[in-house]
């Protein structure tokens, strides 16, 4: 065995590029300004295992960057970029790790009383001027999205609003496309004409002005899990209309990340994509090809998740079988282990051997 394979075994990071991607940095390695995309992922306390590399890249990696950097994310990755887009990404990235942390519900929680507790930890992340500071960032262009939804879906009756995602989900096994039937895909954000998500057209889509006055909201609804929050009505600036999370429609996002010939810096929970909310349990749909030529992907190794307590990174079934104690003990360590990953991202870096870890996207 090499001492080059030996080391990527008992690496915290697994490190996967696409073609064009792989090539750019083997030349010359990740710049800051090299790259123009940052995506956040949906994915609920998953997202704790990724605290670490976030912090490290907010509050290092992109300091003193000038160029536009377009940030997308869905539900709780529309929540980081979020923070990255406020003028101390850090703190906020810390407000929003203590205050997902310190949820805590009864037994079987109402979707009032979660979306009740959602828009604490979100007052608390945006503070006073978090939104007038993501509008007016000088370089980070958010975009928020979240599923415009009609028909049944709309409802907040859960049986009704069951029975319409139970038909969207029925008719995604034959066809991601068919979700436009009842689902529309909206992006909130700053970028202007400038967005590289502009002619996106796998599914319906309308972009939205960021503005303000809808940040919170566009964050709500773009984390709003269906039956387990409330949606959000009617949002300022937006089409009429019942919005919910962004991740029924993109999940770990399958799109065209633009024209631009800047790469993609993806840090994400697994080291694959599944397009959409409907698509977790279709092993065969994931995302691959062309979409991911710039793309460079960066997650925690499988040897890092197996030293986890139980083996795992958090979701959203610890809020059952764990009790609150449990729970929090749980999700600090994997916060605490986190910084592991941050810590190789840097070294890597530094080194300027990022590239040599670094693996083919399957294609």
């Amino acid at each position: 065995m090499s001492l080059n394979r030996a080391h990527m075994q008992k690496s915290n990071l697994t490190i996967l590029a696409g073609p064009t991607a792989l090539a750019q940095i083997r030349e010359r390695g990740l710049r800051p300004d090299d790259v123009d995309v940052f995506p956040g992922a949906s994915g609920g306390p998953k997202w704790f295992v990724l605290t670490g590399l976030d912090r490290v890249i907010f509050g290092g990696f992109f300091a003193g960057r000038q160029r536009p950097l377009h940030l997308i994310g869905s539900s709780i990755g529309a929540w980081r970029t979020a923070c990255l887009a406020q003028a101390d990404p850090v703190s906020a990235l810390e407000r929003l790790t203590e205050g997902y942390l310190e949820q805590r519900y009864p037994a079987k929680p109402t979707a009032a009383q979660v979306s009740a507790e959602a828009r604490k930890i979100l007052d608390h992340v945006l503070g006073r001027s978090g939104a007038a500071e993501i509008v007016a960032h000088p370089w980070a262009r958010l975009h928020i999205v979240a599923a415009r939804c009609e028909g049944l879906a709309a409802s907040e009756v859960p049986r009704l609003q069951l029975a319409g995602f139970l038909a969207s989900a029925l008719g995604n096994i034959v066809s991601r496309r068919t979700l436009g039937r009842r689902l529309e895909r909206v992006i909130f954000h700053t970028a202007g004409d400038t967005s590289p998500f502009v002619a996106l057209n796998d599914l319906p889509t309308r972009h939205v002005e960021l503005r303000e006055e809808n940040v919170g909201p566009a964050l709500l609804a773009s984390g709003a899990i269906p039956l387990v929050l409330e949606g959000i009505p009617n949002i300022a600036g937006a089409p009429q209309g019942m919005y919910r999370d962004g991740g029924i429609v993109d999940y770990h996002f399958d799109i065209d990340f633009g024209a631009k010939d800047g790469l993609v810096l993806y840090p994400h929970f697994y080291p694959h994509l599944v397009p959409g909310w409907f698509d977790k349990p279709l092993r065969w749909r994931r995302a691959r090809g062309e979409k991911l030529d710039r793309v460079v992907l960066v997650a925690p190794s499988r040897e890092f998740v197996e030293r986890l307590p139980y083996g795992k990174i958090p979701d959203r079934k610890d809020f059952e079988v764990l009790d609150d104690d449990s729970r929090l003990r749980y999700w600090r360590k994997v916060v605490a282990e986190s910084e592991r990953l941050g810590d190789e991202f840097l070294e890597l870096q530094e080194k300027q051997a990022l590239a040599g870890q670094a693996r083919p996207l399957p294609a």
